[in-house]
């Protein structure tokens, strides 16, 4: 079956993956739902010593990351399966990998050695530290950035000891910001005429989510310490007790305080000297923290909920995995969506999160069994059934 573009946005481009695991995936996914010729290449079997490290196939981590795309196996270290990559790579206009640095030199592929065969190529790299530098050779994982990028430091209540975040935010970073590389490099071209070699790795990723609080550090010297759920400079922001539950209260500056202050119909907390002004706040920050728990404790969530969102004071609910999908307001971005998978039916997946008004993402095919499309993809190559039994014989394919 040839390729079926799950938009018309990006299908004019043929990308070559040779991503696993999370941040390459999550890259390539970019291009894949905006309907990119996506070819996933895989080691044949017993080739690869980490085979399987994206996990199982059928599970929901792999199908969410590999939809849209095609795979074939081909063994990049066999010199026909590298003469193969190349015709592809005469044909592409991306290849994404997230080797560890030496790789792809060791394999041929490396930017110099792509750029030879395909001018116009461009190469996106994704690496736990960068291509060079005293940590180049390290391997990446994500909870390993979050701890070197400083966000460990940051999260969890004081004295607690470093806390990661509960989903892998140095992965999906350095995955998208390469996807944004990829696309300016793209956008670039079409004046240049030639293609380029985009980086980005895991631990530059994470500094850069860190963003103001990194920005605290480097103008002022400051080091930012954990606060919990409360904000770091921008108080009352923090999580608030209810009746039933917990409560996100975002209520920084003068006039939002004000409009807090009169949805609890409590005119003398602004009166105090310790809360006026936002400095003061964030100072007595613990004091402020009491006084609302103490009203937010008389009323339910839901009802706080409808109460301050009325009066124009950002709140909302901390929801589990099951309440965020119930939500009317994430049914109606449709959040998820739907893909039949030939095996396991019809499945939900994480739908894109930007929107085109004009040429929209969709869930055009599921993600593919290993090899699905080989013969298919060395078909549009000019090979033929015979070459397809030398190159298995071969262990090629």
């Amino acid at each position: 079956m040839p390729h079926i573009p799950a938009s018309p946005a990006l299908s004019r481009f043929l990308i070559l993956d040779l991503t696993r695991v999370r941040a390459g995936p999550t890259c390539v996914r970019q291009f894949a739902d905006f309907g990119a010729n996506v070819i996933k290449i895989e080691s044949p079997p017993g080739v690869d010593p980490n085979e399987g490290m994206g996990g199982d196939r059928n599970g929901p981590d792999f199908q969410n990351l590999h939809r849209n795309k095609r795979s074939m196996t081909l063994n990049l270290k066999t010199s026909e399966g590298l003469a193969i990559f190349m015709k592809l790579v005469q044909r592409a206009d991306v290849v994404v990998e997230n080797y560890r640095a030496d790789v792809k030199f060791r394999l041929g592929i490396d930017y110099e050695s792509l750029a030879k065969v395909n001018p116009r190529i461009i190469l996106g790299s994704i690496s736990g530290f960068g291509q060079t530098g005293p940590y180049a050779d390290r391997p990446g994982f994500d909870q390993i950035a979050q701890g070197m990028g400083g966000f460990m430091s940051v999260t969890g209540f004081p004295g607690q000891g470093p806390v990661r975040a509960g989903t892998a935010i140095a992965d999906l970073s350095a995955g998208l910001w390469c996807a944004l590389g990829i696309m300016t490099a793209l956008l670039e071209r079409e004046v240049s005429g030639k293609g380029q070699w985009v980086q980005s790795n895991l631990l530059q990723s994470q500094i850069a989510l860190m963003d103001f609080q990194a920005a605290r550090y480097l103008m002022t010297g400051e080091i930012p310490p954990q606060v919990g759920n409360d904000h770091p400079t921008s108080m009352p922001t923090s999580a608030y007790k209810t009746k039933d539950g917990y409560l996100n209260i975002g209520a920084s500056g003068e006039g939002m305080f004000r409009r807090l202050g009169a949805a609890f119909n409590r005119p003398d907390m602004l009166e105090r000297a310790e809360f006026k002004g936002d400095k003061n706040r964030a100072k007595n920050r613990g004091l402020l923290n009491d006084e609302i728990n103490k009203v937010t404790a008389t009323k339910t969530t839901a009802e706080w909920v409808e109460t301050l969102n009325k009066a124009g004071v950002p709140s909302g609910p901390i929801n589990t995995m099951d309440q965020v999908f119930a939500d009317p307001q994430v049914q109606h971005l449709e959040a998820a969506a739907t893909v039949k998978h030939p095996k396991l039916g019809n499945i939900r997946l994480v739908n894109q999160a930007v929107k085109l008004s004009r040429t929209k993402s969709s869930m055009a095919s599921a993600s593919p069994a290993l090899g699905e499309h080989t013969e298919e993809v060395l078909a549009e190559l000019g090979f033929g059934a015979t070459d397809f039994d030398r190159f298995r014989n071969q262990k090629v394919i």
